[in-house]
């Protein structure tokens, strides 16, 4: 696909949306709210968890505060990663008829996940399979207080909750305003003794999310549309997130790659990982996510490790549609040189974001997952399917251009397509 087939969409609506939790609480030691948080809402809760976490001196903490606040205290701490279904059919199994008045989701993505999209099966019955898709959630869930302890995923904002289902091989979304949390609290502190690995995962998951918010298409949504629809479009809101979480995590990111115990730092992650979580609320993702499902499932890596290898190739496909904006990252980066022309400020910009997550340890091509040529055609028939997310791509993302991505990426050029 030439560059003259990218077609730029804009927001001539003006408009602006943003879905959210009723009340955030951010800063070092604000965990320390929660009991009040609960306690205001519920008195028999549910913790949601893992393993790991469930060992941690910080989760006995808050699991005694809860308890000596008066409250009813049961935990799920088998929570895995990329949130298999089987999780959510376990839990509710294990709670359907048991008194719960708010669930409580504490750690990485999937634990928050789980507690968002069990608190509507709870809440309506079924199977979480009934609920796949967007605004199919017949009613309000319980209420969810969402506790992040990494600085990524936005999962503490978001109003999804993405599901991998084994028998369809693949991931599955579950989309609908009622999975909005009551409540989020946010504590940098917690982040402190991610490994490194844990925090470039994160780190770059939380910085495509800024990337692909700020770049992704505008629709210019019809009423019915915004009614019925997760993703409406770039839109002037969340581009306010999009611009602040891209500011702070520039900085904040590398200066972590060399002092991971400074809590300022841990502190501009986390709150670009906020940013990001707000933006793509209505935003929505793109490219970058719709193709790191495919290769995942095949290579077993991490998300956020995907979509950061995905991202300076998607970047550069995008950019004929997105000077402006790859040239206004730039100058939020503080990269590019506006005294220069637009698009020598947008490919600093994409020379930027290549910069972060080159001194994160992202992997510098795909090669480096484990992807082999052999299966580009296997990932790209999946991916494409992922239209929720390939919608959103401010350039048209058919096969033919998810392949030349899925190649250029493998090969690890980054020249000027």
């Amino acid at each position: 696909m030439s560059p003259a087939t990218a077609v730029r969409s804009v927001n001539d609506l003006g408009l602006g949306l943003l879905r959210q939790p009723r009340q955030v609480l951010f800063g070092p030691g604000q965990r320390r709210q929660l009991p009040e948080v609960v306690a205001a809402i519920g008195r028999t809760v549910l913790v949601v968890t893992d393993e790991r976490m469930a060992t941690t001196a910080e989760f006995g903490e808050l699991v005694a505060g809860l308890r000596d606040r008066g409250l009813a205290v049961a935990v799920y701490d088998r929570t895995e990663a990329e949130l298999p279904r089987e999780n959510v059919v376990e839990l509710v199994d294990r709670f359907a008829g048991e008194s719960v008045d708010v669930l409580v989701g504490i750690g990485g993505g999937s634990c928050m996940d789980l507690a968002k999209v069990a608190s509507v099966v709870l809440a309506n019955g079924g199977d979480v399979r009934d609920y796949y898709g967007e605004f199919l959630v017949p009613g309000p869930g319980l209420p969810v207080v969402t506790v992040p302890t990494t600085g990524g995923t936005g999962a503490e904002v978001t109003c999804i909750s993405v599901v991998f289902d084994a028998e369809r091989e693949m991931k599955v979304g579950v989309a609908s305003p009622y999975l909005e949390a009551h409540t989020t609290v946010i504590d940098p502190e917690f982040t402190l003794s991610a490994p490194p690995g844990l925090t470039a995962a994160t780190g770059a998951d939380a910085l495509s999310h800024l990337v692909e918010a700020f770049t992704g298409r505008a629709k210019n949504p019809a009423p019915a549309e915004i009614a019925g629809k997760l993703y409406v479009g770039k839109n002037v809101l969340a581009d306010v997130y999009a611009r602040t979480g891209i500011a702070l995590i520039g900085s904040a990111l590398p200066r972590l790659a060399t002092a991971p115990h400074d809590l300022q730092a841990r502190s501009d992650t986390m709150f670009a990982a906020y940013c990001a979580g707000m933006a793509i609320n209505t935003a929505g993702t793109a490219g970058a996510h719709a193709i790191q499902s495919p290769i995942g499932n095949l290579t077993h890596t991490p998300h956020g490790i995907g979509v950061g290898a995905l991202l300076p190739y998607i970047m550069r496909y995008n950019l004929p549609a997105r000077v402006p904006e790859f040239a206004e990252i730039g100058r939020l980066l503080g990269v590019a040189d506006p005294a220069q022309d637009e698009l020598a400020q947008a490919r600093a910009g994409i020379d930027g974001v290549d910069a972060i997550l080159a001194a994160i340890g992202i992997p510098a091509d795909l090669t480096a997952l484990g992807l082999r040529a052999d299966q580009l055609d296997d990932v790209a028939d999946h991916a494409v399917l992922a239209t929720r997310l390939t919608d959103n791509n401010p350039r048209v993302l058919d096969r033919e251009g998810i392949l030349e991505i899925l190649r250029r990426g493998l090969a690890g050029d980054r020249g000027w397509w």
